[in-house]
């Protein structure tokens, strides 16, 4: 597929933007441009992360023969179709692979060429098995080696400090550390609360979180929960069981010291009652180096349990509500999909329809919410995700070239102080909600 050519999913142009017919789509972000940001990722990172996997782990030849032959594929070769015996060879063939077999991996779309390496590193080092490597997380070192480092205790030690604050006040700090993930500096944002504001180009350039908290509203009060101290197991009473059951889903990003600040907010929410479930989504096998899976939120939450003074207990909070089921963790098959959320299969559509509000975290999933494609800053968040079958708000830095929501005057600011440079720096970020 050429530079400028049309979004392609599962192998089929796209020429209007999903629910919008009378709104062309942009064009779709391909690899092939030299010194962009998507074909350094192709040619530089991902050879940085085979050879960082080739390290990580003591792998006998015949994987080391793989990562040999993906490398040489991924720089020089072009797109190798899936084993006949592989277990997914049949979704993937639904996701496009077919259209995209013997191609550049530069002249595919970014989303779909990345998803589909990280796929092909899984089965060169025999994740998907049968052998001695199944199952095992190519990338958990780095990931634990992140949850272990001193910043994170550090972090963890200031919310004893946020214990104290006004509930609001809370709510808008373990918002924002969420937000800003392993920046967040929890102990800074409350320290100097109106920082963002002083600055000549501010870090948030979008905020719609009143508009989130409207759609969560709460109570100071605590929920009756009875926590063993020793088993974390315990049990949540709703005081209303006529209502509905007001779900938050929460599509995580990142695991370790990132995935923390999520798990913190849904205590937060679930305690003051803004919510009476959240389901947390996670990727069903290693992707992306750091995004989250079932294994990386059961290292969080003994983190947190493991921790000191409030941590300990928010961590507990949160292991007797998995135990409850008001905390739920989901782990669909279409998460680790190379294709926009417009295109997700209809029980995931059902899921995201009956939640009071989904929040997506993250630069690869805002990507996959408004589509990976070329939009003019200035292009209607609402507008790009009027698809989504429920209200849905995006928490993000900005990683990538794909942003959408901006007013001219903020994005004529940005470029005038950083060039381009914003848009990938992950210095900027956004809360952007549809209603």
């Amino acid at each position: 597929m050429r530079a400028g050519a049309r979004a392609a999913v599962a192998g089929r142009p796209r020429d209007t933007v999903i629910g919008m017919p009378d709104i062309p789509a942009p064009p779709v972000i391909l690899g092939n441009e030299p010194a962009s940001f998507p074909h350094s990722v192709l040619a530089e990172r991902h050879p940085a992360i085979i050879r960082q996997v080739r390290d990580a782990f003591p792998y006998g030849p015949e994987v080391h023969q793989g990562l040999d032959a993906l490398l040489a594929s991924c720089t020089k070769g072009v797109i190798e179709p899936l084993p006949d015996d592989a277990h997914d060879r049949d979704r993937w063939r639904t996701w496009g692979l077919d259209a995209y077999v013997g191609r550049s991996w530069f002249d595919v779309p970014w989303l779909w060429s990345e998803s589909y390496f990280y796929r092909q590193l899984l089965g060169a080092v025999g994740y998907f098995g049968p052998g001695p490597w199944q199952g095992i997380d190519p990338f958990r070192p780095f990931k634990l080696a992140e949850l272990d480092a001193p910043e994170t205790g550090e972090e963890l030690d200031v919310l004893d400090t946020l214990e104290g604050r006004p509930v609001e006040e809370r709510s808008r700090a373990l918002l924002h550390g969420s937000l800003w993930g392993n920046r967040a500096d929890l102990g800074f944002r409350l320290s100097d609360a109106e920082a963002e504001e002083r600055e000549a180009v501010p870090g948030l350039l979008a905020d719609d979180s009143e508009t989130l908290w409207s759609l969560l509203p709460g109570t100071e009060s605590e929920p009756a929960v009875n926590v063993d101290a020793e088993s974390g197991t315990g049990t949540r009473t709703r005081t209303d069981t006529a209502t509905p059951v007001r779900t938050l889903c929460l599509v995580a990003d990142n695991a370790g010291r990132e995935l923390i600040p999520d798990l913190l907010l849904a205590a937060h929410l679930l305690a003051h009652r803004r919510c009476d479930r959240v389901v947390l989504h996670v990727k069903p096998y290693p992707y992306y180096v750091s995004d989250a899976t079932t294994a990386d939120v059961v290292d969080a939450l003994r983190k947190l349990t493991g921790a000191r003074g409030a941590a300990a207990d928010h961590g507990r909070r949160l292991w007797a509500a998995m135990a409850d089921g008001s905390l739920a963790v989901r782990a669909h098959a279409f998460s680790a999909a190379p294709l926009p959320y417009a295109d997700m299969p209809d029980d995931l559509r059902a899921e995201f329809a009956a939640a009071t509000l989904t929040i997506v975290k993250g630069d690869l999933n805002y990507r996959r919410l408004v589509g990976d494609s070329r939009w003019a800053p200035t292009t209607s968040f609402a507008d790009v995700t009027a698809y989504f079958p429920g209200p849905v708000a995006a928490l993000r830095t900005l990683k990538s070239e794909v942003i959408t929501g901006l007013d001219a005057d903020t994005e004529a600011a940005l470029v005038a102080a950083e060039g381009q440079r914003w848009r990938t720096g992950g210095t900027h970020a956004l809360i952007q909600l549809r209603e």
